[in-house]
């Protein structure tokens, strides 16, 4: 009688054996020496290490994880609220809220882990855009405040500015376009 513990049955051992010689090696990859070959090679390398994952489940995981973000939002709202200021007020500490505590967790290495099991569901929000400038500032320190976290804290966020305030200022001169024209 066969042992079939993890690894299954002797013959599945054997065929995982054989797909794991057919798979390319980034040494083949790098000794390529024409160059279309290598491209074509490098795409198989690709194709085979990629961790295959459920767009599904990823989709459901990263709705899951932003509404619960979210949920955690309006507590924090109506709990400010409930302090007593008013809302334009509670909406402000409510931000500087979420953003403190995606720093933190980003200074504890949490939330890192949790984007990575959850995708876009943490990066979307205000949590996200944290995340993004904290990381930086955090990887770039040991290089000092000026060269290292000065120039590049806004390496991931940056983009994202700059295309927010590009999209803004584009569909505010339509917008104005429109209402000097008479469609709006």
């Amino acid at each position: 009688m066969q042992d079939r513990g993890k690894c299954g049955t002797a013959k599945d051992t054997g065929q995982e054996e054989e797909m794991e010689k057919d798979k390319m090696d980034i040494g083949q990859v790098i000794s390529e020496t024409d160059s279309v070959k290598r491209d074509e090679k490098y795409n198989q390398y690709v194709k085979e290490n990629t961790p295959k994952k459920s767009w599904l489940w990823n989709l459901c995981k990263a709705f899951i994880v932003g509404g619960l973000i979210c949920v955690l939002g309006q507590a924090i709202h109506t709990w400010y609220m409930s302090l007593g200021f008013d809302k334009e007020t509670a909406a402000l500490y409510n931000t500087v809220t979420l953003i403190l505590i995606s720093v933190l967790l980003t200074g504890f290495n949490l939330y890192p882990k949790l984007a990575e099991f959850c995708g876009a569901g943490t990066l979307v929000p205000i949590t996200g855009f944290a995340n993004s400038i904290a990381s930086a500032a955090i990887e770039f320190k040991k290089e000092g405040q000026v060269f290292g976290v000065g120039s590049q804290i806004f390496t991931i966020a940056g983009p994202v500015i700059l295309y927010g305030l590009f999209s803004s200022w584009l569909l505010g001169l339509i917008y104005w376009l429109c209402r000097i024209s008479g469609i709006l």
